[in-house]
């Protein structure tokens, strides 16, 4: 059991002759606790030093080995999901050294990611969708008329979504080969919500030796072994290798630990579920940076000052209590509170029907997993103008996490929807007076806010927010600036530099046409600039508009361009894609030469 981060790189010697899940498969089992224990110390140094998720993938150390010990990968499909289990998969499948840059500019995704490595089966940044695919690529051999193997290792809360039962139920029918691993730690980021769970864990630990789990999944049609001790590879060989040999769809359950030998993080597993990287102590020459809150943070802080006046107000999330900050929230207003799991599909119609009965409800979720909803939002939401406000975190470009985690294309699927208000606040204040205004708004509205720390607002008094109007900061000569978003303190040091008129605009829908108007007669070119893909997003408004109104003056776009932006940190993606101070000069400069 490790009870600390080693500061220095643990010796390894039996972990470092795995290169391959080849040289793994020439192990005697006898080796396999040892070289589980070298990886588990591996693993810890490793994220201490680049920052990642962690607590998931200590839980699957063993499970990982007797996988690739049993089955011929890559010959043999494997899905993993969700896919911040994989580091341990990574380390075995001849990445370790390169787990040393991982989720770096140019290092290796923090996901499992088809172009990485053969390895690599299916790109699993979202969970939920494993089953489904191993599905796909059991019936593709069969079609094929192969032999293979294709497995799903599904956990972390992800059989909590409706997505994987649809799988399960259509594996049934299909007879395909396919085996369906359940890692079943308890566990998402929080606690298991819901019934499946609850339904789980309480079979465990009423009748371990003859669960009557079996008899659920027996009833969907599948084989069932375990559960086994995940743990222990004197079982779970034995067990994977029943599971392997008998045909048809059949799931294999496991019972794991999440943060397993690292004791820290199996007293907490919640917090404990990434690390951040260990940066040196702060001393006299090098000082600890000041915290600032996060957005998520002022989102939250909002959130119970809210529900304290106004008991119409429910909180939901789709498992992400700690991402997007409603602990506080939960504790307080417990009856208010709804965390649906991993089914964002369900939390925005559960939304829609507490608006139904004049409840007030605010649904946050992050940018890239509110997609996963959008049929929801136009259909059950927008459509019938139903007063739900949703909280958009991590909207714009993530960092570390790449581009599965990204929120690059929200704008551009709500503000086509008629009535949906959209807003983006540039600063920790205009965020609290947006969701004060969606929370009054009598229909849906979205605010959307990026990762990481909140901005600190503008010098003066604050400028309250009106529904569809900007604020202008500066007025200049020739350019305008027009900023959407947390990319203001940006532009007004580009503005300031080269004295151009800088507005804050806001919203997006509405939009403020009249503004747009103004500075159209008095500049030779408009710059919009935002944290979102240029394709449909707020510049597009714009244009949009000029075109409507038969103006021409030029107008420039900037944001994310039309390609995938891969991991690195913020600001290093924000460079890459124009939206630092030089990249802004550059391309205006560029534009005003032409």
């Amino acid at each position: 059991m490790l009870h600390q981060i080693p500061t220095l790189r643990p010796p390894t010697p039996l972990l470092d002759q795995i290169d391959s899940p080849r040289d793994l498969r020439n192990l005697p089992p006898s080796q396999l606790p040892q070289l589980a224990r070298e990886l588990r110390a591996f693993l810890l140094y490793s994220v201490s030093q680049t920052g990642g998720h962690f607590g998931a993938g200590l839980g699957v150390v063993e499970l990982t080995i007797a996988l690739h010990y049993r089955l011929q990968t890559p010959d043999d499909d494997l899905v993993w999901d969700v896919g911040h289990q994989s580091y341990p998969h990574k380390i075995l499948t001849g990445r370790r050294e390169q787990m040393l840059g991982i989720r770096q500019k140019g290092g290796l995704s923090p996901f499992p990611k088809r172009d990485e490595s053969p390895y690599d089966t299916f790109g699993t940044g979202h969970s939920s969708t494993s089953i489904s695919a191993a599905l796909g690529m059991a019936l593709a051999h069969r079609l094929q008329g192969q032999t293979r193997h294709a497995v799903a290792v599904i956990g972390d809360g992800a059989m909590t979504a409706g997505m994987a039962f649809e799988a399960l139920h259509h594996a049934a029918h299909t007879g395909a080969n396919l085996l369906v691993v359940l890692n079943d730690n308890d566990m998402s980021i929080s606690r298991n919500e819901g019934g499946l769970a609850n339904y789980l864990a309480r079979q465990l630990k009423q009748n371990t030796d003859t669960p009557v789990t079996a008899e659920l999944f027996k009833a969907l049609e599948l084989g069932y072994i375990g559960p086994v001790d995940g743990h222990d590879f004197s079982l779970l060989l034995p067990a994977l290798e029943r599971a392997l040999a008998e045909p048809g769809p059949r799931l294999l359950h496991v019972i794991t630990r999440k943060g397993k030998g690292f004791a820290p993080a199996e007293a907490d597993p919640v917090g404990y579920h990434s690390l951040t990287k260990l940066e040196p102590p702060a001393t006299a020459h090098n000082p600890a940076p000041v915290k600032r809150p996060k957005y998520c943070n002022v989102f939250g802080r909002w959130l119970c000052t809210t529900a304290a006046v106004d008991n119409r107000l429910v909180g939901i999330t789709p498992a992400m209590r700690e991402g997007s900050d409603l602990v506080a929230f939960s504790e307080r207003f417990p009856e208010r509170y709804f965390d649906v799991a991993i089914a964002e599909q369900h939390a925005a119609t559960l939304a829609a029907g507490l608006a139904c009965r004049q409840m007030k409800p605010v649904l946050a979720i992050y940018s890239t997993f509110l997609q996963r909803a959008y049929d929801q939002v136009v259909h059950d939401i927008a459509l019938q103008k139903l007063d739900v406000l949703l909280a958009v975190d991590r909207a714009g470009l993530v960092g570390e996490d790449g581009a599965t985690h990204a929120g690059c294309f929200d704008i551009t699927y709500l503000r086509c929807l008629p009535h949906m208000v959209v807003m983006t606040p540039a600063d920790e204040d205009e965020l609290e007076q947006m969701l004060t205004l969606g929370h009054e708004y009598p229909g849906p509205a979205a605010v959307r806010y990026p990762r990481g720390s909140a901005a600190l607002p503008q010098a003066g008094h604050p400028i309250p927010v009106r529904l569809g109007k900007s604020r202008t900061l500066r007025s200049g000569r020739k350019v305008a600036l027009l900023n959407f978003g947390p990319l203001l303190a940006t532009a007004r040091q580009v503005a300031e530099a080269h004295d151009y008129t800088l507005v804050d605009m806001r919203f997006v829908t509405p939009l403020d046409q009249d503004i747009i108007n103004q500075l159209a007669a008095h500049h030779e070119l408009l710059v919009s600039i935002e944290d979102h893909s240029i394709r449909g997003g707020a510049g597009s408004a714009i244009a949009e508009h000029l075109q409507a109104a038969e103006l021409t003056t030029p107008l420039l776009i900037l944001g994310i361009p039309d390609r995938w932006i891969a991991h690195a940190s913020r600001q290093e993606q924000l460079s890459e894609c124009g939206l630092d101070a030089t990249g802004i000069e550059t391309s205006i400069r560029q534009r005003m030469g032409s």
